[in-house]
């Protein structure tokens, strides 16, 4: 039962740190690094709390993860050197990319890519037609309708981990089921 509490916090965690990374990048178009952090400790706890308890069915092996990670990095360190992605999305994504293993990345890295497109064209929207008078200073909003080519991905990060959380099953009847 215990396992089952620290496996519960490290993914509720994750998800709370992903929704503060969203908001924080629309207020501020900034993730702090302490958001990957607790992503990828969260996500190691949880990994070696199940090693240890033998409910190892739950995560692929620890490789795959890794794995996911690394491709995670090299995709958004492309787009961060192409000047499509900030370093804090790059970092933000390949953190939650350890929670993703290899074989539902192409899950996360598609409704990633698919919900930024959405967040593109709500940006050029509001570029063209600046619907909102006085925006908070600084944040999104203000910086593209002032011209800035912005969009605030750590949302579009944080909805692709939602997404692939689903599909994983981490919070499934199954799995909270295969630690009783």
């Amino acid at each position: 039962m215990i396992l089952l509490v620290i496996f519960l916090i490290c993914v509720f965690v994750t998800l709370g740190v992903s929704v503060m990374a969203g908001i924080s990048d629309f207020k501020h178009m900034k993730i702090p690094n302490i958001y990957s952090l607790y992503i990828i400790i969260a996500f190691f706890v949880a990994s070696i709390s199940l090693y240890i308890g033998g409910n190892d069915k739950i995560f692929d092996s620890l490789y795959m993860h890794i794995l996911s990670a690394i491709v995670t990095f090299f995709v958004t360190f492309i787009l961060f050197g192409l000047k499509l992605l900030g370093a804090g999305d790059s970092k933000f994504a390949t953190a939650c990319a350890f929670w993703v293993s290899l074989k539902y990345l192409p899950i996360y890295l598609f409704f990633m890519t698919l919900f930024g497109s959405v967040l593109g064209f709500v940006a050029l929207y509001l570029k063209n037609k600046k619907p909102f008078k006085s925006p908070l200073e600084g944040s999104w909003i203000a910086q593209v309708q002032c011209g800035a080519s912005k969009v605030p991905y750590g949302i579009a990060i944080a909805v692709g981990l939602f997404v692939s959380f689903i599909h994983t099953g981490y919070l499934s009847t199954n799995v909270l089921a295969s630690f009783l």
